[in-house]
Order: structure tokens, then C-alpha cells, then sequence
């Protein structure tokens, strides 16, 4: 066979398999053809502006969670989107959760508590956020944040260190900006699920 003829035909044998391999595999095991993502799931996905609209601020912390920090996050945003909110509110929500209480549903602590505070966002029924059983109820404790961070003018457009704070009152105001990309992470990868 001539040089050229051969050329051809490895040409188009090449460009046979490249065009196979373009279209996906060629079988599966079960004889099912490879799932494509829908047009709506790729517009769905969360993006960095969307969750983190002003950069996060500061050195960011980050820890494992564990199956029932996992499973309260689950139960914020839940809340969230119940309460008719976004998903930055979520992620104003889990980084305030994961600075008050690394999102463990904290009962009484004892000498090391700080006065009555409880739950997931360390809400004090003396000031007025609900009984006990309340606030260390994820969803309650997550409507009533919810609530309070609804009453905050321009949320949306502050830095969520300052609206975090605005709804806490807290001794360590910039303490919840070092949460913001675990809390963004935390609700890209939970939002839609």
C-alpha cells in the first residue's frame, strides 16, 4: 500500500475514533446511554458572586464537619429556602452557626457557658429568641435568625461579618468573616441537593 493511501486511511480512522470519543462512550454496561447534565442543573450551580457577592474578608478558617454538623447545615439551609430566602442568606446563616457553635446544637454548658445562650446560633431565651427546647431546634433557631436578619436594612449588600453582627450583637463582631468559604462551600454543595 502506498504512503499517502495509508496516510488516508489512518486519517479517517483517527478522525472515526476522535468523533466516537467526542460523542461519548460508545457502550455501557448496562446498555444505557452516558447521563448528560440538564440544561437546568448547569444553571442552577451556585457561583462565588452569588454566595460571596464581596470576597471574603480576612484569613479563612475551616474545619471536618461531622455527620451531625453536616446534617445541621442540611437544616439551615432547609429553613433558608422554607423562609423564602436566598442562598446568601444561607451562607450568612451557617458562617454565623459555625462561629457560635461550630454547628453543634449546644445545650447548657455549665461555668463555660456564656449567660443562657443555646443551639446552633447560641440564641438566649432570656433575650427574648424562644424557650430552650426552641432554640436548640436547628429549623426554630434558623427561622428565628432568619427573622431577625430579614429587619436588618441592606443585609443583602453588607459584608456578612456586619450582618451577622448586627443580628448577634456579639463581643467578637469580626469574628464570623473567617467562615465565609466553608459556609459559601457548605451551601454550593447542599443547596440543590
Amino acid at each position: 500500500m502506498n504512503t499517502m493511501l495509508r496516510k488516508s486511511i489512518l486519517g479517517i480512522a483517527g478522525l472515526t475514533v476522535a468523533g466516537g470519543l467526542a460523542a461519548g462512550p460508545l457502550n455501557h454496561s448496562d446498555g444505557t446511554p452516558a447521563p448528560r447534565e440538564s440544561a437546568v442543573a448547569v444553571q442552577s450551580r451556585l457561583d462565588t458572586a452569588t454566595l460571596i457577592p464581596h470576597g471574603v474578608q480576612g484569613a479563612q478558617s475551616r474545619i471536618d464537619l461531622t455527620d451531625e454538623q453536616t446534617a445541621n447545615a442540611k437544616a439551615i439551609i432547609a429553613a433558608t429556602k422554607k423562609a423564602g430566602m436566598n442562598e446568601r442568606a444561607a451562607v450568612v446563616s451557617i458562617a454565623t452557626a459555625l462561629q457560635e457553635s461550630k454547628l453543634e446544637n449546644l445545650g447548657h454548658l455549665g461555668d463555660r457557658n456564656d449567660h443562657d445562650s443555646q443551639g446552633l446560633f447560641q440564641q438566649r431565651p432570656s433575650s427574648g429568641w424562644g424557650t430552650v427546647e426552641q432554640i436548640t431546634d436547628p429549623e426554630y433557631s434558623t427561622t428565628a435568625f432568619l427573622k431577625a436578619l430579614k429587619q436588618v436594612d441592606g443585609w443583602q449588600d453588607m459584608p456578612l461579618t456586619v450582618a451577622a453582627q448586627t443580628v448577634q450583637v456579639s463581643a467578637y463582631p469580626d469574628h464570623y468573616a473567617q467562615w465565609e468559604q466553608q459556609a459559601a462551600d457548605i451551601v454550593a454543595a447542599h443547596w440543590n441537593s
